[in-house]
């Protein structure tokens, strides 16, 4: 059953003003020590960056709703590699007790980029319930 899901869209270029300008205090605010190795390791690290920002604010807007959601800090929502390479979220401290009380049971991550932007979908998952009949049809087509 899906609980929650957000979306974000962030301009690369802006994240390179925020670098240039912020340096390594930016980067040690917004992201933990495995998403900037990880970042400084590619050859467009804001590309990187960007979608990590992407799929942090897509993500706390999946889990919004309380004063203490509004209180997640960036860090404890981390992006990390599944073992097939795939992004997928950790969730530390506030964030992963916002999960809990939802319910949460798996976070679906998708990010994507373009030269210029880069986005992502963060979907909340919970335990399964029947689909509800008047979403689906026995036939093929609607009428």
């Amino acid at each position: 059953m899906i609980i929650a899901i957000g979306i974000d869209m962030v301009e690369i270029a802006r994240v390179e003003r925020m670098l240039a300008s912020k340096g390594d205090h930016a980067m040690r605010k917004l992201f933990t020590d495995a998403e900037r190795a990880y970042a400084l390791s590619r050859p467009r690290p804001a590309l990187h960056l960007a979608a990590r920002v992407a799929a942090k604010e897509a993500s706390y807007k999946a889990l919004r709703g309380t004063r203490e959601a509004r209180a997640i800090g960036w860090r404890e929502l981390e992006v990390v590699l599944a073992e097939d390479g795939s992004p997928t979220l950790l969730l530390h401290g506030g964030a992963a007790r916002r999960a809990l009380e939802l319910g949460v049971t798996r976070v679906h991550l998708s990010l994507t980029h373009t030269a210029s932007s880069a986005a992502a979908v963060a979907l909340l998952e919970g335990p399964g319930q029947p689909p509800l009949s008047e979403n689906f049809t026995a036939s093929g087509a609607g009428k």
